[in-house]
């Protein structure tokens, strides 16, 4: 008959006084818990065991026989008895349990962890009830032991497990941990298993982890060492062997999608059956053997993946490699090097003729490669902080370095500006103001990457004089956003000197108002009637503007219109000195004299170009000299105007189609016409734009020197002494958010200041400050 269906009766309690009988009697009882646990105890077996137990522990007879020493007899013979008893237990569990073992056999595979799990649950609650029976042992005895620091003794319920440990699960865990791997393998291969059997055994390994030294608490070590190492082990040996037949015979792609299959699958089987603490250590198996393994020829196919916008493969490679140390970083290489290129060629591409390039076609060239790969970065490599500084690295050469910026030109900076420009003029193509702002959040993606950001205020603030003097910004509320976007970029001294010239803008309209007033008080005769015009008045150091390069003597009209402005200008502010900026200025004047025309036309000119048509009110024919001496115009400002007419029209030159010069005749067309009333005649001519952008670099040239100047001189002010090395890297560290000085600028510099004697040169390559 087998252990399993054994029936044990239970006989009557017998004497306390008879030890024999009484572990008889408790031997039958525990066999009975042990072996027909589910036929249940009734209340009289149970009350006899425990009893049972009390009597064994305190025997009368048995005091007086054993009693001995110094301790008081009853005490020291309970000791002992209780020393009998549990050791009666002990080998009573360990022949048990290797009944057991003889059992366990006969099974294999699944037929052996059912037979393992069905034994373990029995005993495991038996122990439970025989551990309750047994308290008055673990209460005195047990906890004497313990007190007085035994080792190797546990309360009743523990010695179960230890027993277990030692007996049973020392002989059958490798036999059992065979047919665990086996079925796992079955369920990777896609066989449905019964994956609750697996659970039973990982807690009972578990439970079984009982720390030597305090029996109180428990340990991992049983279950790591019998169950998570092999289990791992095999784990790897699985998915090397599969991972290397399955690359052979598909696709990289394909690769990486099995991987992401298996890599989940594993999550799963944790939460499944397996213990909570395997899971890093699972992790880590799988990536080595289904990524590491694997990552030189994922790598090598990521520029395949790159060059056709593969976007959910990268995805995919990006979430594997994530998950190996230094997994991303030939990626992050090779993406900035792939968007380096791309820059390029679409620089390239536009740049046919960079002197006719149109500023709108090379930024919309770079932000189109920005926000391609801005998407691939944000879709499939989740934003991550390395791919975007890899992005921005990529960004910044190929906006600084193209085919446009050739031999270091400041040309994007400059174009910037210029698109800029564009947009915040009033005939720019009348864009919503919802799209214009996010044109210049995209302007301002481009700012972020150049790295001479002084190119770009100096263009921009030239641009921005022009529109506001000549009143043509789209708005004022466009103007403030972009001023705002540099501040917050560059900080407030980067935006100084443009936040004052809209300053000097609100106040000359409430100059203006006034002067409007101070004229109304003026007694002009019925036929003078003053000019319809109004002031800018425009601070010295904040507008980069310079006086007019050639003299000039405007039209009586003029003279007379600016004259009242001064003389209320000095009332208002005694001592200040008005520079007239007459290539700025700029009004409209009335054709009365055009034949075949209902409405006369009104012409849009300069000042310049003013002066020289009122000269045609005297009379209809004026020669080139006449013209040149009126106005005192020089031939490099007079004859683009005279040219402009000419081309327009407006004047008739003899002999006709000569450039503007002496011994021409210029003669008033009457037969002028337009499709338009108001006719645009203030067109800026490109030798005079050529000039300024020249101007322009050579401002920024002078201004650099200052602006090295001054932060050596900062620096060795607070530092006192320093390496020439030192300043050199120092002075680069404080200037490069304006821009990237050169190292043979920077000691020009130094070299200069040491003629000024700011600095003295020390020993040993070291430099002084002079105060």
């Amino acid at each position: 008959m087998s252990v399993a269906t054994r029936t044990v009766l239970m006989p009557p309690v017998p004497n306390r006084e008879d030890i024999d009988a009484t572990w008889k009697y408790l031997e039958a009882g525990i066999s009975k818990i042990m072996i027909n646990l589910q036929e249940g105890i009734d209340m009289q077996t149970y009350m006899g065991v425990y009893t049972a137990v009390h009597n064994f522990c305190t025997s009368h007879k048995a005091v007086s026989n054993t009693s001995h020493g110094s301790i008081g007899s009853t005490h020291r013979g309970a000791h002992l008895l209780g020393e009998d008893l549990y050791q009666n237990l002990m080998t009573y569990l360990s022949n048990y349990l290797k009944g057991l073992v003889e059992i366990s056999k006969t099974h294999t595979d699944e037929a052996l962890l059912t037979f393992y799990i069905r034994e373990w649950d029995r005993y495991t609650t038996a122990a439970k009830y025989i551990n309750h029976l047994f308290r008055y042992l673990n209460r005195h005895w047990v906890k004497r032991e313990l007190d007085e620091g035994k080792k190797n003794i546990y309360d009743v319920y523990t010695l179960h497990l230890v027993q277990w440990r030692t007996t049973l699960f020392s002989e059958v865990h490798e036999k059992v941990m065979d047919a665990v791997l086996k079925m796992v393998e079955k369920q990777r291969h896609g066989e449905t298993i019964e994956h609750g059997q697996i659970k039973s055994i990982v807690n009972s390994f578990v439970s079984l982890g009982l720390d030597e030294a305090d029996p109180t608490k428990s340990t991992l070590d049983v279950y790591r060492f019998n169950f998570e190492r092999p289990f791992l082990e095999a784990t790897k040996l699985f998915y090397q062997a599969e991972s290397k037949e399955f690359v052979a015979e598909n696709s990289i792609v394909e690769y990486m999608k099995k991987a992401e299959i298996r890599l989940d699958e594993e999550e799963e089987r944790v939460a499944m059956y397996l213990h909570p603490d395997i899971i890093l250590p699972l992790r880590k198996t799988c990536n080595n053997a289904l990524i590491s393994d694997h990552s030189l020829i994922l790598r090598d196919e990521f520029q395949v993946l790159l060059d056709n916008d593969r976007y959910e493969d990268m995805q995919r490679m990006y979430n594997l490699l994530s998950r190996i140390p230094d997994g991303l970083e030939p990626l992050r290489a090779k993406f900035e090097a792939h968007v380096r290129k791309a820059g390029l060629a679409a620089v390239a591409k536009v740049a046919v003729d960079a002197d006719k390039l149109e500023p709108k076609v090379y930024v919309d060239a770079l932000l189109e490669i920005h926000t391609q790969y801005q998407g691939l970065v944000k879709q499939a490599f989740k934003d991550e902080p390395e791919f975007t500084r890899s992005l921005d690295n990529a960004c910044r050469e190929f906006v600084n370095r193209n085919q446009i910026c050739k031999s270091g030109s400041n040309k994007s900076p400059e174009l910037l500006a210029k698109y800029a420009d564009t947009l915040l003029k009033k005939s720019a193509s009348g864009a919503e103001e919802n799209d214009l702002e996010a044109t210049l959040v995209q302007i301002m993606t481009v700012f972020k990457y150049i790295e001479d950001k002084d190119v770009f205020q100096k263009f921009y603030s030239r641009m921005l004089a022009r529109r506001l003097v000549h009143t043509s910004s789209s708005s004022d509320d466009a103007e403030t956003s972009m001023i705002s976007k540099l501040k917050e970029a560059c900080g407030y001294e980067y935006t100084n000197k443009l936040q004052r010239m809209f300053q000097d803008m609100q106040i000359s309209k409430d100059l203006n108002s006034g002067f409007k007033e101070f004229e109304a008080g003026l007694i002009e005769p019925e036929d003078a009637k003053p000019v319809d015009a109004s002031y800018a008045i425009l601070g010295t150091g904040f507008w980069p503007l310079n006086p007019p390069n050639t003299d000039f003597t405007p039209p009586a009209e003029i003279s007379k219109a600016y004259g009242r402005f001064q003389t209320f200008y000095g009332q208002k502010h005694s001592g200040r000195k008005l520079t007239w900026l007459w290539q700025l200025c700029k009004g409209e004047v009335k054709a009365n004299y055009c034949k075949n025309t209902k409405t006369p036309y009104t012409f849009q000119v300069s000042t310049y170009q003013m002066a020289i048509l009122l000269l045609f009110n005297e009379s209809d024919k004026n020669s080139y000299d006449d013209i040149k001496k009126a106005t005192q115009l020089q031939a490099d400002v007079l004859d683009p105007a005279l040219g402009i007419f000419v081309k327009a029209k407006v004047l008739l030159s003899n002999p006709d189609g000569e450039k503007p010069g002496p011994g021409n005749m210029y003669h008033l067309n009457y037969d002028f016409k337009s499709k338009k009333i108001r006719v645009n005649l203030n067109i800026p001519v490109k030798s005079e734009q050529k000039q300024e952008v020249d101007e322009t670099h050579k401002t920024i040239e002078e201004d650099r020197k200052l602006l090295m100047q001054s932060a050596i001189v900062r620096i060795m002010k607070a530092r006192k002494k320093m390496k020439h090395t030192q300043l050199v890297s120092e002075c680069i560290n404080q200037i490069r958010t304006r821009f990237v000085p050169k190292i043979p600028d920077i000691k020009k510099c130094i070299d200069i200041l040491l003629e000024k004697e700011y600095l003295e040169r020390l020993e040993d390559d070291e430099l002084g400050y002079l105060a």
